[in-house]
């Protein structure tokens, strides 16, 4: 079993596992750890580096080699990879709801006190300004369970 881990394959070893470490971690985690990614990367990095000889084909200079370059990796990149993971923006989605008009059959007001069935749902209509039964609306906005209507 040692001798697969020979200097033989040292390199080419180091350079799976750390591509291993790669795809679990942006295909499984989605980025949710950076542990995987900083050690998947310093893996690959020593692999390339000891397959081009610029590094010793040795187990202690590849265990030294990825734990300075995991951490290296991990000072240098942490808090703009968070920076980059907390910046989510949020974008208003249109659905199918959004385009729908229909004449009241009950007065609507922002309370939301007014139900209506759609597509197997209770849905509560509100609307930002009182709006009298036999209107003619559209659906302007939906949420969980309530669709924001205005005169149409």
């Amino acid at each position: 079993m040692m001798e697969f881990f020979s200097s033989d394959n040292m390199a080419e070893i180091l350079m799976v596992v750390g591509l291993a470490a790669l795809i679990i971690e942006v295909a499984v985690l989605g980025f949710a750890t950076f542990v995987l990614l900083f050690l998947g990367a310093s893996l690959l990095i020593t692999g390339l580096a000891m397959n081009f000889g610029l590094l010793d084909t040795t187990l202690v200079t590849a265990l030294w080699s990825n734990a300075l370059l995991t951490t290296v990796l991990a000072l240098g990149l942490w808090k703009p990879l968070r920076r980059m993971q907390n910046n989510v923006e949020s974008k208003e989605v249109n659905s199918d709801f959004a385009t729908d008009t229909f004449i009241l059959e009950v007065d609507v007001d922002i309370q939301g006190n007014t139900t209506r069935a759609y597509s197997g749902v209770q849905w509560k209509l509100k609307s930002q300004q009182p709006i009298s039964a036999g209107t003619l609306v559209k659906v302007v906005k939906t949420e969980v369970g309530v669709m924001w209507v205005e005169a149409a």
